[in-house]
């Protein structure tokens, strides 16, 4: 099965759907970043070395907030997008540009989508959609 390509205007009429998405997702992160440094304070272990094993069986009430968080990414995904970083809310759409494979990047905040990237560029690869926007030049 090949994946879906968007147009910029159905990635842009998903942005209110993964906005509320989003904020739940980043609203569970930072819940279970406390929890993680509150275990790692209690255990004198790097929160780096921690497993989820071990921090679902010192904290087991958060193994519903993994499972929302495990159901949001889904959510995502059944929308086509691909989530590509929680920290700073990153999720791509596959679109095709002058008949290449191009992400439609957009990140948590934005109110639509302005930028891209090829598969290999990732975020510090994201270039604007409109390059040539503010850049007409009128003959006088």
């Amino acid at each position: 099965m090949s994946e879906e390509l968007f147009t910029i205007e159905e990635a842009n009429a998903l942005i209110p759907k993964l906005e509320i998405i989003m904020e739940r997702l980043q609203r569970h992160r930072l819940t279970l970043r406390t929890q993680i440094e509150e275990v790692s304070q209690s255990t004198g272990l790097p929160p780096a070395s921690l497993t989820a094993a071990q921090i679902l069986e010192l904290r087991p009430q958060l193994q519903q907030i993994v499972e929302e968080i495990e159901g949001s990414i889904e959510e995502i995904r059944q929308c086509g997008g691909q989530l590509k970083g929680l920290d700073l809310g990153l999720v791509d759409f596959p679109a095709e540009r002058d008949g290449e494979l191009i992400l439609l990047c957009w990140q948590y905040g934005e109110k639509e989508i302005g930028y891209y990237h090829t598969p290999d560029g990732g975020f510090a690869g994201r270039k604007p959609l409109h390059e040539h926007a503010g850049k007409t030049k009128y003959l006088q």
